[in-house]
Parts: structure tokens; sequence; C-alpha cells
């Protein structure tokens, strides 16, 4: 329907729908619609190849003999077609011509103007956010866009029809107010302005009653305002209008009926007169404040409030705040009300009676101190077995502590200000129950404080008697004057350190070392702590036996015996005993001459070693044997030519003997078979002086040294032996 190519066309019933299409004959030409008015058409078109000028017409649709008709170079691409009739739609061809006139293609559009521009008939100000505006309305005109300009900024709003409003302005502003006529082509130009000036705002109340016969009130200034005026009257109708006009910004009306509500209205004026937005309230009048406040603690932990009947007081709301700054309340249509109360602290109360009006006055306040915060989980510390140190943390309220330990009919009191105290002068081995009352100057005594019972440390033991045991074993006693205590004895020297533990009166130290001295005490435990040690008793062990004891036999009736020293020994007594007799020894020194000892005896020996204070330990050592008597009778005699025999008289016929010959010329030795008690040298040179010794044999060590040594003279007869003379006995027997 939209594709035709004749230049007349004349087109009815045209759908609104089909104004902005594009009419082509697939030329790729095309024309588009940038603006519209009432009178005027703007329009662009692309640059088309080979144009040398563009014609458009523009043709009224349903009306005879309206067309426009107008040129263009090849530069100009757009066009605004003006003197046009409004509300009318229009059919545009536009044709890209070449030089020679030749038609090369064209395009066709229809546009309908905007309607006529409206004239405004009158524009004023009910509201002080608002204009309302009037005019004739337009024919064609489907809406109407108003525009309030103040300044460089402007609001619009599009309305169906006269009258509208635009809102959403400045109150007291001056506005330039313009119109325009829309359709589905476009808006109109603007109408021809008229100024309009909003209104005061309304002043926004700050209401309240300050007492059962009055109502307050209170607003910010107004922009522009010269004057306000404020009416009050009952909201049920009864009674008379009360108005106030005020230049201040606050007003109160008074001589009101309590617990009546009324209704307020306040409108601003400017300077010359004119009213602007009202502002409406409803406020009651008030209860009057609650009076006859009590304040109790009727259990620690609750707080009792009461107070007297208001009239007119529908319902009451008690208000408790802390000193914290944590406030609660209760909402009650008794005269009572209940709180939870903790320890220490000050509460602010203060009651208010409501009814439909709202809240009464504010009355007197009142202020509640509740007793101080009882210590807890305080620390008991001995310090002693007698004096115990108690701390805890600091509680709230508090301005002093009591601290009180209290025992059978005794009572020991400390009084600080300090979380702590020492209390001294106890008796150990007591039950006390200790107390920590905290005292405050508002409240005085919180006397529900809870006591906890502290045992004092055990007393300290005496010790009765130390006695030895055994050898290394001490018995220790003490007098018992504790319950369900143990007691630790210590003995304390050079040594080191011995224990021994019971829960009765005595106990045994074992493995003490000997020759020690040490320092005996003893103290008790229980759970509730130690004692001090009880005095120190002196204990000594009896001193060391030697480690070890030598025996040499020096003479064959003198021994010697020599040991270690014995740790804690002064003095030794050494014993050699047999049925044959005793030998014995006391010395300082750690060895010793026995005499009288009989030769081939068994002996038992024994040895005491004695401390300075006398006492002794016996010691016990391997018994000894004395060595073999020496034989007697020694004589030399000439077996022959060169031959000698030694003989002797043996003490005992079961002992072998060795006997020993030492000359300048040799040195010989016969061991005769065992019972013999002589023994023959076959080959021994003569001329010479011989020393003879004749010795029993040990199985132990060397030959014994002390027996007799006798001298004699071999002389030779020729080349033989002659006479053997005995020329007496060598020095070395006198040793």
């Amino acid at each position: 329907m939209c594709g035709a190519k004749s230049k007349s066309l004349a087109f009815t019933g045209l759908l609104l729908n089909c104004l902005e299409m594009i009419f082509a004959a697939n030329t790729g030409f095309s024309v588009s619609i940038y603006d519209v008015t009432s009178q005027s058409i703007s329009l662009r078109w692309p640059k088309f190849s080979g144009a040398s000028s563009y014609s458009v017409t523009a043709t009224a649709v349903n009306t005879v003999g309206h067309s426009l008709l107008a040129h263009f170079s090849d530069v100009t691409l757009k066009a605004t077609l003006t003197s046009l009739i409004p509300n009318t739609v229009y059919a545009i061809q536009a044709e890209a011509i070449d030089k020679n006139g030749i038609i090369l293609a064209e395009t066709q559009i229809m546009q309908s103007t905007a309607p006529d521009i409206p004239v405004i008939d009158q524009a004023y100000s009910k509201l002080s956010n608002s204009i309302t505006v009037e005019w004739r309305a337009v024919p064609g005109a489907t809406s109407y866009m108003l525009t309030a300009q103040d300044g460089d900024s402007f609001i619009e709003t599009v309305v169906k029809n006269s009258p509208g409003t635009v809102t959403g302005l400045k109150p007291a502003t001056l506005y330039r107010i313009t119109i325009r006529s829309i359709n589905s082509g476009g808006k109109s130009q603007p109408s021809p302005f008229r100024k309009a000036k909003t209104v005061l705002a309304a002043p926004i109340l700050s209401v309240s009653s300050p007492s059962c016969d009055s109502i307050a009130l209170s607003w910010k200034a107004v922009y522009m305002a010269a004057g306000f005026s404020v009416s009050l009257m009952r909201s049920d109708g009864l009674g008379r209008m009360l108005r106030e006009n005020t230049t201040n910004t606050s007003l109160i009306f008074t001589n009101l009926d309590p617990g009546t509500l009324y209704t307020i209205k306040a409108y601003a004026w400017n300077a010359n007169g004119m009213p602007g937005d009202d502002f409406t309230y409803n406020q009651r009048t008030i209860p009057c404040a609650p009076v006859n406040i009590s304040i109790e603690e009727d259990e620690p932990g609750h707080l009792l409030v009461s107070w007297s009947s208001v009239s007119f007081g529908h319902y009451y709301v008690v208000f408790v705040k802390s000193d914290d700054g944590l406030e609660v309340h209760c909402n009650t249509s008794y005269t009572q009300c209940h709180f939870q109360s903790d320890c220490g602290f000050t509460y602010f109360i203060s009651v208010f009676a409501y009814n439909k009006a709202g809240q009464s006055p504010l009355g007197d306040v009142f202020n509640y101190t509740t007793a101080p915060c009882c210590p807890s989980d305080f620390r008991a510390v001995f310090v002693s077995s007698d004096t115990v140190r108690v701390t805890w943390a600091p509680v709230r309220g508090a301005d002093l502590y009591e601290t009180r330990a209290a025992a059978w009919s005794t009572v020991v009191l400390c009084n600080d200000t300090a979380p702590a105290c020492t209390l001294s002068a106890l008796h150990c081995n007591t039950r006390y129950n200790i107390t920590v009352h905290s005292f405050s100057e508002a409240r005085g005594s919180n006397t529900s404080c809870v006591p906890k019972h502290v045992a004092t440390a055990p007393c300290s033991p005496e010790i009765k008697n130390v006695s030895k045991e055994g050898l290394s074993v001490i018995s220790v006693q003490w007098q018992s004057n504790n319950e369900d205590a143990t007691y630790v004895v210590t003995a304390r020297g050079e040594a080191g350190l011995w224990h021994c533990t019971s829960t009765g009166s005595s106990c045994t130290l074992t493995d003490l070392p000997c020759g020690s001295a040490f320092s005996v005490s003893a103290i008790a435990r229980s759970p509730a702590g130690q004692s001090l040690p009880s005095y120190s008793v002196p204990l000594e062990t009896a001193p060391c036996c030697p480690n070890d004891l030598i025996l040499t036999q020096v003479t064959q009736s003198v021994t010697n015996i020599s040991w270690s020293a014995g740790k804690g020994a002064q003095t030794y007594v050494t014993t050699l005993e047999s049925p044959k007799g005793q030998a014995k020894c006391r010395t300082l020194q750690n060895y010793c001459l026995l005499g009288c000892i009989t030769c081939g005896t068994n002996y038992t020996v024994s040895l005491k070693a004695i401390s300075e204070t006398g006492l002794t330990s016996s010691c016990t050592y391997q018994g000894y044997s004395s060595s073999a008597c020496c034989p007697s009778g020694v004589k030399l005699y000439r077996l022959s030519n060169s031959g000698i025999r030694v003989f002797w008289r043996a003490s005992d016929e079961t002992i072998n003997y060795s006997t020993d010959l030492h000359g300048s010329k040799g040195n010989f030795t016969c061991i005769p078979s065992a019972g013999r008690s002589h023994c023959d040298i076959t080959e021994i040179p003569c001329g010479d002086v011989y020393t003879v010794v004749v010795a029993p044999l040990t199985d132990k060590g060397p030959k014994l040294t002390f027996c007799p040594k006798r001298i004699y003279s071999v002389t030779c007869s020729g080349s033989s032996v002659g006479m053997v003379i005995y020329r007496g006995k060598s020095n070395a027997e006198h040793i």
C-alpha cells in the first residue's frame, strides 16, 4: 500500500502507525524524520550516488490544494519544511535528480504535524510543591506537557487535559510556566509563558504535652514566612477554638482539659498575607505524673517499685536505668512493678502514666543503690602454718572489705580497701570458715556472702627419740598431733638426704652411710599444706669398717697388721684370737704390731672402729694362719769327700722344709721329701764359709726369712771336704 510512485497521492484513513514507514523503490534511497512541530517537519536523507540535486514535496492529506515543494543542491542532506498546517498528516516525497534532470531515485514517508500551540488562561499555586495550570483545549492534542522552569532547572509533567498540575516544586519559588500540545506526530512549540509562585511550606510541628493541662508546639523557620497562624480545638468538637498568630517558632496552649484529644492546625503566611500549606496534628493532653513512688529490695536481686494511682491514667510505664547505661522498663495497669537487680549498681527510676493522649510529664527521678557484690572465687594461700593470705577480684560497689576467719570461739578480722588481706596468728591444723564481706557507704554491708572452708596447715611435729636399730638403720619417733597428716622425716648431711614417710608416729631411715653426721627433722603434710619443720636432732652413724686389712708376719712371734682408714673412725682396736691365746692392739694409727703370736696357728681377725664420740663398729675379717714354726737343732755333717748333710729337728712331721746354703763359691738349695728332717748336698766346694737356713715351705708366697741363720766353715782335706765347723748365728736372726 505504501509503495506507489505517483506524485499525486491521496490517502484517506491512514493509520497513525504508518506515519513512520519509509517508502523506497528498492534503490537504497530513504528519508527519516528527526523533529516535528505544529508548523514544521525536519527530515534528513543520505547522499545518493550521481545525484546533483534533491527535491522534497509535502502534500497535506485530506486538504485540497495545500502542498509545498522545495529543491536542494547535492551538498544539502537535510531540510525543514515550514508553514505547514498544525495537526495535519503530510505525504512527503523526496527525489534524487541527476544533472540532466532525470530522477535517479525517489522515496516517500507519511508524517503528521504536532497540534497547535495552546494558550495558558491562568497558573496558580495552592500547595507549596505544585502549580496548577488552566488552558483551552487544542484540536488533535492527545496530551499536554507542562513545564515549570526556575533558572536553569525545570520540571516537566504530561497531563491529559486542563487543568494540569506540576508537582515536585520548591516552596515560595517563582516559576515560568509553559505548555505544549502533543499528538502522535510530536509536540508543539511552547506556549507563551506565565509566571506563578508556589505558596509557603507548612510549618512542621513538634508537639508535646508538658503537663496535664497544656500542649507545647515548636517548629522550624519557614522560608519566606512573615508569620504563623496556629489553631487548637477539641477533636470531639466540644468547646471553643483557640487561635494564635505569632512570628515566633514556638507556642504553648494552657488551661486545657486533661486526657483530651485536640486537633492542631498551623500555616505560615508571606509578606502579602497569603497563607501557605497547613499542617494538622492530633495531640492528647496527659495524665499527671504518678506520685508517692517507693522503692524497696524485697529480696536480693529483686526491686519492687510502687506508686499511687493517677486520674485519667490508663496504664503505667516504669523505666529503670542502671549506672552502666542499660535501661529496662515495665508496662502495667497496676501500681507496682518488679525488676531484676544486680549487686553494686545504682538504679535511676522514673514512673510515667499513659492514656490515649500519651505520656505524663516526667515526675521525680529516684535512685536506689543495691548492696555491693560479694567477692567470688577468692583464693586463700598459706604463707605459713599460722598465716594465710586471701585475695579476690575487686567487686562492683564495694568501698571496703572485711575478711573474717572463724573457728570455734576464735575470730580473726581484717579490714582493708584493697582486694587482699593477710590473716595471721591462726591455729595450725584447724578448719576455719573464711568470709569476705563487702561494704559501701550508700548501702552498707552485703550479708549474703557465702563463707569458704579453709583448713590451716598441720602443726610442726616434735621428735622425741632417735635410736639405732641396725648397722645402717635409724628409727625416729615423734609426737603425732595432727589429723590426716603424713609425716616426712629427713636426715640431712654432707653425704646427702635420706627420707622416710609415715602416717603414724615413727618411721625408719635405712641405708644411712657409716661415719656420717646428719641433722634429723620432721614435717607434717596434709591437703591443707605443709607444716614448719620440727627442731633438728643431731645424728651420727657408727664409723666405717676399713675396706681392706693386711697381715704380714715379721718374726715367728710378731705379726704386722695394717688397714685403710675407716670414715668416721678415730681409734682402732685389732685382735687376733685363737684357742692358744689372744693378741690385741689399740691405736690411733692405721697399723699395729702384734706380738706373742704362736707359729702354725689359725687366728680369728677382728677390728673395732671407734668414733670420736664413742660409737663403735665391730669389723670381722677373713681368718689368719701364722706361719709354721722354724726347725731347731740345725747342724751340718760331712758325708763323703764332697758331700754335706744338713740335719734339723722338725716342729711338725707334715711340714716340708727347704735348706739353703749361701757361700762365696756358690749357693745351694735342697728340698727333702715330706716327713724327712735332713737333706744331703752331694757336691759342695770346700774351703768356704756357708750361711745355712732351714725354713718351712709355704704355698702362699716366698720362703720365710725370719728362721735362724747359722754359719759353718767347711775346710778342705786335700781336694775333699774336711772338717765342718759351726761358727755361730747370723745377725739377721736378731731382727
